[in-house]
């Protein structure tokens, strides 16, 4: 069973009430819910936030030691973080797929949210489409996975 770990970073337990005109309206018990309902009967998911990075630098390491393919929204780490980035390479670098993901377009935002030092490392980006970013990001790993994807008409 493959098996796909969804990190999410500083401040996005605060999904839902931060800012909604900009992340939207979703919290991450909702993104949480439209994952588990998307994923198929042969992935498993788990979901950890944190707002501590030498956390989510752990968690990735314990996604390599576990073969798990991973769905990460750095948050702020995004654009100084390169431990974090060095980390994400070894997810990579271990043949797993790792998606880096955001809510809202950061090119579309201040220039200091313009840059990722994770992008060159991540197997791909989705950005900008709300919590359906994380939807395309599972997609994704699925159809990577030799599964069937879904069609726009069944997006959560």
């Amino acid at each position: 069973m493959a098996h796909v770990l969804v990190a999410h970073g500083p401040n996005l337990q605060r999904l839902g009430s931060r800012e909604p005109e900009i992340y939207g309206t979703a919290t991450l018990a909702d993104i949480e819910s439209a994952l588990r309902a998307r994923a198929s009967d042969s992935l498993e998911i788990s979901f950890e936030q944190t707002d501590d990075e030498a956390t989510l630098i752990g968690l990735l390491h314990h996604a390599v030691d576990n073969q798990s393919h991973v769905i990460l929204n750095p948050a702020a780490f995004t654009h100084y973080s390169y431990a974090l980035r060095d980390a994400c390479a070894l997810v990579t670098g271990a043949g797993l797929t790792l998606i880096e993901v955001h809510l809202s377009n950061p090119h579309a935002r201040e220039e200091f949210r313009h840059q990722s030092v994770i992008s060159a490392v991540a197997t791909g980006v989705i950005a900008g489409f709300g919590a359906d970013s994380y939807v395309l990001a599972l997609d994704q790993i699925i159809s990577l996975q030799g599964g069937p994807s879904h069609g726009n008409n069944e997006r959560h």
